[in-house]
């Protein structure tokens, strides 16, 4: 394959040593001038990562404060990924192919020992990194590479059609080791038990898909396609299309999709600037399936299943601005947060009976630390 490995797992023994300042780098960047390059949440939303063009930043949500500060070099991370609230992240640089931090390679940082844990080297650039604490998932443009966390071995190579949005996303249970990615045609996705080498393959879309999501758990997977206009929740353990939820009629580039760790909600954020929030059935998994006994042989290919619900709209909705990328997440009860590229963090809340959601906080996280009146509330 034109992507494989071409240099080893350094190791635990032998770390890389970056450039690191204790300090910031100089007064504009200190107060959030500092241009943003990537935004993500952890596993279960209790904080989130940012990559900027001078290096990362780590913050907590409860309540939002920064947690980390690293501007390590001046090319930044165009990649980053957090696992939990853990001392350990996964950094991909923004710099040439010559620099020290360069786009085909993936570095997971230990800031505990303040040093390098381990680098994975390609021949091509790395789109997207996800953490398990058993895994780590790299996506290439058409491969996914999942390796070991005990032994940086490669446990598995998946793979796909053209992915240049590096799609891919999995499960956080001990028991369920859970992976989805696009398949091999347009449209498609393939949900693999990395325990049990058990393949899953759902039509999801008839065009290609540009987003997706897995429950904790690993039970549901949310998807959408690059026309934008519906949500589909399937059962990731036997493929069945459960809900179809319609964001609007316009095509539209969806940014972002979570479902709750409860599973009663469904959130979704797009270019178009509204937040939806939709509800799912109490009775999604009323049935499930173990996985245990899911065979690699029922696999669904070239339609999407029958399903008796009709598509539905949003329970509650959020304004956002327009020109801003968006990642959306689940705080308690009815509590929804997003992280936005231009540097800020919303905190939002909807009551029973739906409608316009109400923002409860509205930050710029990265002037956290130096001035804590930068905030607006609207209760």
């Amino acid at each position: 394959m034109s992507s494989m490995i071409f240099s080893t797992v350094r190791g635990i023994g032998s770390f890389l040593k970056p450039k690191t300042y204790d300090q910031p780098i100089d007064e504009a960047a200190a107060k959030g001038d500092i241009k943003v390059l990537s935004v993500s949440w952890n596993q279960d939303w209790s904080g989130f990562i940012v990559g900027t063009e001078r290096g990362f930043n780590v913050y907590s949500c409860n309540p939002i404060k920064e947690s980390i500060s690293r501007d390590t070099h001046k090319s930044g991370f165009k990649i980053v990924e957090m696992l939990f609230l853990s001392n350990l992240f996964a950094l991909v640089g923004n710099g040439y192919s010559n620099s020290e931090y360069p786009p085909n390679k993936v570095f997971i940082w230990n800031d505990h020992t303040n040093s390098f844990f381990c680098e994975l080297g390609f021949k091509s650039h790395v789109l997207a990194v996800k953490l398990r604490r058993e895994h780590i998932v790299v996506v290439l443009e058409r491969s996914v590479y999942v390796y070991s966390f005990t032994n940086l071995k490669v446990k598995d190579i998946i793979e796909t059609v053209v992915n240049p949005r590096g799609l891919c996303c999995v499960s956080q249970a001990e028991a369920k080791a859970v992976l989805a990615c696009p398949g091999l045609h347009p449209g498609q996705v393939q949900v693999r038990d990395l325990k049990r080498n058990i393949v899953k393959v759902i039509k999801a879309h008839d065009s290609d898909v540009a987003c997706m999501s897995l429950t904790l758990d690993g039970s549901l997977l949310a998807t959408a396609s690059t026309k934008g206009t519906l949500i589909r929740i399937f059962n990731s353990l036997d493929g069945t299309l459960l809900q179809e939820f319609r964001r609007g009629m316009e095509r539209a580039e969806i940014y972002s999709v979570a479902i709750s760790s409860n599973l009663k909600w469904v959130a979704a954020s797009s270019e178009k600037g509204t937040l939806h929030v939709f509800l799912l059935r109490p009775d999604i998994l009323s049935s499930p399936k173990n996985i245990d006994h899911a065979s690699s042989l029922s696999l669904i290919r070239g339609m999407l299943p029958m399903y008796s619900y009709g598509n539905e709209r949003s329970f509650a909705q959020f304004s956002l601005p327009v020109s801003t990328k968006f990642i959306v997440g689940f705080g308690p009860e009815n509590i929804v947060l997003l992280v936005g590229i231009d540097g800020s963090f919303r905190r939002c809340r909807f009551d029973g009976e739906g409608g316009q959601m109400v923002e409860l906080e509205h930050k710029c996280f990265f002037s956290l630390t130096q001035r804590e009146d930068d905030t607006t509330v609207v209760v």
